[in-house]
């Protein structure tokens, strides 16, 4: 069985590559208007301070997904509706992010995929702390830089190299 772009499901992912493929647990929920997404992984880790989230959704996404380590915490938002407008204009595809965003309902009406864990009004602080590009590890995953993550209705997957 081959896939396609347009055709690239997780369940099917699976079935073709289940040896060389991670699975998340079901840890995350979509909030962003596209629920199927996938692109190249770049990484962040940051704890209740989001502004390397701004930092690296102001460069060019060139269609990659941004996975955050926010260290699983529930008491602030790291992503508003303001920088996953960032995203869409810097041509991300998505934000995965273990941990909280707020505005939902407007990231639901955008054209990005956006996972995260709950939802929480109060935004982080601003101290400009965190660690870009290096291996970040949630939900039994370890996220690289440059390997691919594909997420839809059943679960995210990722894998070392593009599926098709």
């Amino acid at each position: 069985m081959s896939l396609s772009e347009s055709t690239l499901k997780t369940a099917d992912l699976y079935d073709i590559h289940e040896e060389a493929l991670q699975v998340c647990s079901p840890v995350l929920r979509h909030y962003g208007g596209h629920h199927a997404f996938h692109g190249a992984i770049a990484t962040l880790k940051c704890f209740e301070d989001n502004s390397l989230v701004r930092e690296q959704l102001e460069q060019p996404g060139q269609g990659r997904v941004l996975v955050v380590d926010a260290g699983g915490s529930l008491r602030c938002a790291m992503l508003g509706d303001l920088l996953a407008q960032l995203a869409v204009d810097n041509g991300w595809t998505g934000v995965v992010m273990y941990g909280c965003i707020r505005d939902s309902v407007e990231i639901g009406e955008m054209p990005l995929g956006v996972m995260a864990m709950a939802t929480h009004p109060r935004k982080s602080v601003k101290k400009g702390m965190g660690e870009v590009g290096g291996v970040v590890e949630f939900a039994g995953v370890n996220f690289r830089p440059g390997e691919w993550l594909y997420a839809d209705e059943d679960g995210v997957v990722v894998l070392d190299k593009p599926a098709v």
